[in-house]
């Protein structure tokens, strides 16, 4: 069933106004029409049955019958990714929504190659995979943010997995030993992290330093991996 994440708020009764593009997806993509049926999210009130009510020129209005699903909150991990070529940044931020990651955020490190972000293509991406997935919330996408001012800044409760493409205990086995509900995914540029930087990550208190196996892995491959790893050791994947 078609299911778009309209960030209004979800009550019985309460009329709900998508977007002119979901409008025009719903009426004129998927042709419901007024009275037919589907389910809407918005992060916060769970997953609701909704009828169109109204179909106008411009737009469709929609009003919520009942909730069909609690929210659920996702599981407490965080995906940072060096801000690689777009096309793997893109695969990247759909894999990490259907994975389960909370929040995305964009990292510059000293090897990052300078790119033209679009955060609202991303934040479309992410928004379309939860609609797709079965998602009750649409992680965020954070701006780019330079690593050592988002190490200087780490909420040191949050342990941090940092994929070292130069050696580091398997995924797995150091996830299972680490233990723990709140976690960070970090993959580094195409060029790998500097050695300084590396120093850096390994000295912190909240690091564990991983490998992912005997291959370099693309960015968006590690990222996908990584985060694979981590649901199976510590997800929620047994819900």
């Amino acid at each position: 069933m078609t299911r778009p994440h309209i960030p209004q708020p979800l009550s019985p009764g309460a009329a709900l106004a998508p977007t002119l593009d979901q409008s025009r997806y719903l009426t004129q993509v998927m042709r419901l029409k007024a009275g037919d049926e589907l389910r809407v999210f918005n992060g916060l009130d769970g997953e609701w049955r909704c009828t169109i009510a109204e179909v106008l020129k411009k737009g469709a209005v929609l009003r919520a019958e009942e909730r069909v699903r609690d929210q659920i909150n996702p599981p407490d991990i965080h995906l940072l990714i060096a801000t690689v070529k777009k096309a793997a940044l893109e695969f990247a931020v759909e894999k990490a929504t259907e994975l389960g990651a909370a929040r995305i955020r964009l990292v510059t490190t000293a090897r990052t190659q300078p790119q033209h972000l679009r955060l609202d293509r991303l934040d479309a991406i992410a928004e379309e995979s939860a609609e797709q997935t079965g998602r009750l919330d649409v992680p965020l996408v954070d701006e780019p943010s330079k690593l050592d001012a988002i190490l200087d800044s780490w909420d040191v409760s949050r342990r941090l997995m940092f994929c070292d493409e130069t050696g580091g205990e398997p995924a797995m086995k150091a996830l299972q030993a680490a233990g723990g509900s709140s976690w960070a995914v970090l993959i580094g540029p195409e060029g790998g992290f500097t050695p300084e930087e590396r120093d850096r990550l390994r000295a912190l208190p909240f690091t564990t330093a991983v490998s992912l196996g005997p291959r370099v892995l693309r960015a968006d491959t590690a990222a996908t991996t990584a985060l694979t790893l981590w649901q199976a050791a510590l997800g929620d994947w047994d819900r």
